[in-house]
């Protein structure tokens, strides 16, 4: 199913950014316990920014701590949106959909009682035969993302996926500078699924608009890396899938110059080091339908205030 986006008569960057950011607060680096991840999603959906929220990320094994922490939070009016799930699988994907169906169940979706749903499902995969095991074992109606690693294979992972009628994935850093993949690397993915037309999502590592050298935990002490921006992926792509070459996809993708980039309400462009590049409202709506359409990240106040702090929403 396709991302649900603006009007093409709303703002690039709302087009360009609404829904993008799946929650992940539980995980690492943030790594908050269960009551302060849905207390602060429940405050995220209600904020001026929340048009730029999407799902909630949470591990199977946790649906049931989920249920008992968001219960008193989660929206029952009539009419109300629901809270939408996307689960990380683990091993076991039969148990993961068992707790899945039954987690639905339990906050069933109808006219008179809103509350929470399962809708996306994530897991890894290293080898076609697994995207096949993983193609078999989930329901296709289920919107299911499989993550793939980054390097040698990738189209063939990527075109296994295609085939399957799934979702990709790509992990784009860590809480170690040698989880960071390369920028090629990053770059190959987004030809992949641009080529083989396999919508995707991005994760880990992209708290911030563009790309820089960043902490990457919230210690004092954390390591740096330099990582990717949630707003230069989204963006390499879109230039991949308009006919760029995975060179200047390359410079696009790690872009650190905030003044590279110029907003208004008709399009995005890059200033290049070979003149400008534009994203036009059509572009990006194409991107966000057809390539990225979420980022999770485990931080949803950085990439909102760093987005407020270059005048870009």
């Amino acid at each position: 199913m396709p991302v649900r986006l603006r009007p093409l008569t709303e703002p690039a960057s709302r087009i360009a950014l609404e829904g993008l950011i799946d929650y992940a607060g539980l995980f690492p680096p943030a790594a908050l316990g269960m009551a302060t991840a849905v207390r602060n999603y429940a405050h995220y959906r209600a904020s001026g920014a929340g048009w730029m929220l999407g799902r909630f990320v949470c591990a199977s094994p946790a649906l049931a701590l989920f249920s008992e922490k968001a219960d008193p939070l989660l929206p029952r009016d009539a009419g109300a949106i629901p809270w939408r799930i996307s689960v990380t699988g683990s091993a076991h994907i039969v148990d993961d959909l068992a707790q899945m169906a039954a987690f639905n169940e339990r906050h069933r979706v109808c006219f008179d009682e809103c509350g929470a749903i399962c809708d996306a499902y994530e897991v890894k995969a290293t080898t076609t035969r697994d995207v096949q095991r993983i193609a078999a074992a989930t329901p296709r109606e289920l919107t299911t993302y499989i993550e793939v690693p980054l390097g040698d294979g990738i189209e063939e992972l990527v075109a296994a996926i295609g085939e399957s009628g799934r979702r990709a994935k790509m992990r784009t850093g860590g809480t170690q500078a040698d989880a960071i993949p390369s920028a090629a690397h990053v770059v190959r993915f987004l030809r992949a699924i641009v080529t083989q037309q396999v919508v995707a999502k991005a994760t880990a590592g992209l708290h911030h608009p563009i790309a820089g050298a960043y902490s990457l935990t919230y210690e004092p002490d954390a390591p740096v890396g330099r990582l990717f921006g949630f707003l230069t992926v989204l963006l390499a792509a879109a230039h991949i899938g308009h006919g760029g070459s995975d060179a200047d996809a390359v410079r696009l993708l790690t872009e650190s110059n905030p003044t590279a980039f110029e907003w208004n309400d008709l399009q995005i462009a890059w200033l290049g080091p070979d003149g400008p590049v534009t994203f036009d409202r059509s572009a990006l709506q194409q991107v966000r339908e057809q390539a990225i359409v979420s980022v999770g990240s485990c931080s949803f106040t950085e990439p909102v205030d760093e987005s407020r702090a270059l005048s870009w929403i």
